[in-house]
Order: C-alpha cells, then structure tokens, then sequence
C-alpha cells in the first residue's frame, strides 16, 4: 500500500484568492496588542503603560458603552421565556419590555429563540424593520425586500455572491475603503474599481473622478456592475451632503449601476450642518421608483447607539431587483439555514424602539441620548472655553499631522507626514511607513490604532507621492481618551525627534 507522506493542504495549495486580500482591523497590530496583552497579564508592571486601549475595532462596548436597558430586557425574556409567567418578571422587567417580548415569542417557530427560522428572517421581525425604514424616510418599504442578515457584513458577501460572475466583474469602491469590501470581491472572483476620495475635500466624493475610474475601467474590458457607497465614512468619517448624494444617484442611475449604500453609522451623526439621508430617500425624493435605479442599503445592530457588535444582526434593503432574482438571494441565504434570531430580534428592535406614551421611553431616550452626546463630545472639536482635548485636537496639533473634521461614524483618520528616516527604517523592515508608526505607538503606549495603509489609501496616479494615515476610534471613554491624548503627545515627540535627528545625520554624510 502506498500513500503520500506530504500534507494534504499547505499554505501554497490553500484557496488563492484567499492569501491575496488582508484585512487589517484584524491583522498583525491586533494580533500584537494581544501577546502584549498576555505578557502584562503574566507578569504586571512589564510594560510602561496599565492596559491596551484596542482603538483598532469599532467595538463599542468593549470600550465601555453600555448596552440599552430594554434591547438587553427584551433578548433576555425572548431567551427565558418561562419568565413571563413568573412574578418576579414584573419586578424585574419593564411592562414596555414584556409586552414587546410576548410579542416577539408569539412569532418565533415554536415560540422558542433556539429553532431555525425563515432564511430571509422571521417575517414579522422584517414587518418591524420595514416599518421603521418607512417612518425614518416617508417612503414604503416591504418585509419581502428585508433580508435579516448576521451583521451588515454577511449582507455584504451575499449582495457580492450575486453580483460577481467573474473577474471580468467590476465593483466600484472608495479609497480610502473598509477592507470588507475588497476581500469580499476578491473571494468571490471579482475585480475591485477603486475612485478616490477628496482628502482636501473633506474627503468628499467627487463625480469627475467616479467617471474617470469607471471608464478607465470599461476601457479596460470590465463590465461594472455596481457603485460602493459609505456615509457615514468609515475610515474617513465624513457625512455627504444632500446635493452630493443626489448627483451620485444621478450618476448611478444614468450609468445602470446598481448602488450598495453601507449605511450602518446612519445614528453616529455629530456636525450641525449635515444629517444623515438614506440613498432610498434620496432616490425617491427625487421621483425615481425601482424601475428606474436599484439599491441594496446596509444597516447593522453594531453602531449607533446600540453598540451590539458581537450579537452579529443587521439587514439589507434590497430595492429594484425582479422577484426572479430575490427568489435567486434567498436560495443562497438558505444555504446558511438562516439568520441567528438574537440578532433578528435585536435588528427590530433598533428600527422599532419604544416610543412616546410606552412606559419605558424616558428610560430608553436618557440612554440613547446620553450615549450620543458623549460621542458628540469625543468627536466635535471642543470650544476653547472647556479647554479640554478631543482625539481630533490632539492628532491636529502634533508635528507632520493633519487631521479633516470627524462629521460622523467612529473614527478619526489623521495623515502622518513621517521624516524620510522613518520611511527608510520602515522600509529596511519590509513594512509601510505608517504600519512601522503604528507598531511602535503600541510598544511605546499600548494603544493600538490600524494603519491607513490596510484601507488602501491611495490609487493609481497618486501611488508615486503616497500618503500615510492611521485610523483611531473615538470610542474609549472620555476620561480614558484624556490619558490617550497624554502618552500619544510624549510618543510622537519622541518618535519625531528620533528620525527627524537620523535624517540630519543621513542628509550630513557625504555622498
């Protein structure tokens, strides 16, 4: 008998497409910040700072954000349903939550959370989801277009499942991107179209170079299927305007391009002078139908107020597509049996929250607003009068860095002009410049950041100047962020006199 003596499966034999893409929120930095994490908890004091602060994750409640009360009441009941006919349930819980819950259990597949449910999600939790769609915009929305999905993120793959059919596929995306989006196309077979965002402009999204990319794109033999939208940005953080939103679904529905709108920090909302749309919204403001422009918008249980990350809910709005083809996505989700009904219960939840005249709204509205406004302070820049310093100050007010307004989402993206010995040490040690930043901010601070090169920065024509950025959530709490600021100020002194001496000396030896 013979047989073969060499692994079956290598990192040469694996997948391709799968060792192409990277996805840096949860790369080398995070995987650092964790064997630091590990040293310091086996021998305390081996480090020159108390904790890592993990500001590489848009993960709210790790952070200290606490959950809603009636969201976390509600799950609770839905999960313990034989507590609804205890009399302790009615100390414990608010009538608000237990009638809600009742409800919800009366719709579930054996009035259980644990049973698998409709692929496309519970109807009755998507009749929730439709209606609240409908109240935020003025426009219906059907529970048949509602996919129920765990996160925003498998919506995402689902949406690229459909649309890409081969390389020869083209989805447009933004740069600086969210590395979902990429990895996703790569799996599944696609090409990726990147445009670049306007740094100088606020990071805005300019038109003319949206149509540049697209037919640079055609020229090259690619058929585009659809356009990437991000508003609020992540990782650049910029809300678009009204006028710009309405020449983008101009351009989209001229172009028969099919809109993926990633709407998912649609309640992360700090400047006055802009308010969040949805692109459905804009489209029907507009008068255009399902006939005249498709749309798949994204929302997720994960930002916002509510923070429920690890809860994995969401849904897609899927507007324009022939029932043929929705019978076509819901034979795909059934190939994950379905949504986990935690997260469905928690994405009606979040479209349909208490209200005036229910028992617990002045409860519910003191969290959700405490929650917003302590975002708001984090991320606005603070009058000179409370003398105190945001994450945006501090990066705005460091040697070589230049930091846009944070209008919305949870991150602040500030460029890093690094001293050519730094660049060249990052070179030496086969890295790009800001991910050598970012590693040794996390060895000197234990604060860990993602390094704008993992959001692919720049593209094509501006690849010979590059630019170098670092993404930094606003989500640590503000006292916390107060201790940030100090031991971010005293590293990048030190790091900048460090190379900016290394660069006087290379520049003095002669040639």
């Amino acid at each position: 008998m013979s047989y073969n003596k060499t692994a079956s499966i290598t990192a040469e034999t694996i997948n391709p497409k799968v060792k192409i893409f990277d996805y840096e929120p949860c790369g080398e930095i995070a995987k650092y910040a964790e064997r630091l994490q590990e040293e310091m908890d086996n021998n305390p004091g081996s480090r020159p700072f108390p904790e890592i602060i993990y500001c590489n994750l848009g993960n709210p409640q790790a952070l200290g954000q606490r959950p809603i009360t009636f969201f976390r009441e509600v799950l609770s009941l839905c999960d313990n349903p034989a507590l609804l006919h205890r009399d302790e349930a009615r100390k414990l819980f608010s009538p608000c939550a237990i009638k809600r819950a009742r409800r919800i259990i009366e719709s579930l597949p054996g009035r259980d959370s644990g049973p698998y449910t409709n692929s496309q999600g519970i109807r009755s939790l998507r009749r929730a989801v439709a209606d609240g769609i409908a109240a935020r915009d003025g426009f219906p929305s059907r529970p048949e277009d509602i996919f129920l999905t765990d996160g925003a993120s498998s919506a995402i793959n689902l949406t690229m499942q459909i649309l890409i059919r081969s390389q020869e596929d083209g989805i447009l995306c933004p740069l600086p991107e969210y590395p979902l989006y990429s990895a996703s196309i790569i799996l599944h077979g696609g090409t990726m179209v990147p445009y670049n965002l306007s740094e100088d402009g606020d990071w805005g999204l300019e038109i003319f170079e949206v149509k540049r990319c697209l037919e640079e794109a055609r020229i090259a033999g690619l058929t585009v299927r659809a356009m990437v939208i991000i508003n609020p940005g992540n990782p650049t953080g910029q809300v678009l305007s009204l006028t710009n939103q309405e020449e983008i679904v101009e351009f989209c529905r001229k172009e028969g391009l099919v809109m993926l709108a990633d709407e998912v920090y649609q309640d992360n909302v700090y400047v006055k002078d802009k308010k969040f749309h949805s692109f459905k919204k804009v489209a029907r403001s507009l008068g255009y139908n399902e006939n005249d422009i498709s749309i798949v918008s994204f929302h997720s249980v994960s930002m916002g107020y509510y923070g429920e990350c690890g809860r994995r809910g969401g849904y897609m709005e899927i507007c324009g597509f022939g029932d043929d083809v929705i019978g076509e996505i819901c034979k795909v989700a059934s190939v994950t049996l379905c949504p986990n009904i935690s997260g469905q219960i928690l994405t009606s939840l979040m479209m349909d929250p208490p209200k005036i005249g229910d028992d617990c709204f002045e409860t519910f509205l003191a969290e959700k607003d405490d929650i917003h406004s302590s975002l708001v302070k984090r991320a606005k820049v603070s009058s000179c009068k409370t003398k105190k310093k945001t994450l945006e100050d501090a990066f705005s007010s460091l040697e070589g860095m230049t930091c846009n307004r944070i209008e919305g989402a949870i991150y602040v993206f500030p460029r890093i002009h690094l001293p050519p010995a730094a660049i060249k040490a990052a070179k030496a040690e086969g890295v790009p410049p800001d991910t050598f930043y970012a590693c040794r901010l996390l060895d000197a601070t234990g604060i860990a950041v993602v390094p704008g090169s993992g959001f692919h920065q720049v593209s094509g024509r501006n690849k010979a100047t590059g630019t170098w950025h670092i993404r930094c959530t606003i989500l640590p709490g503000e006292d916390k962020i107060k201790a940030m600021i100090k031991r971010l100020k005293a590293f990048h002194e030190s790091f900048m006199n460090e190379f900016r001496d290394r660069s006087r000396t290379t520049s003095q030896e002669p040639v």
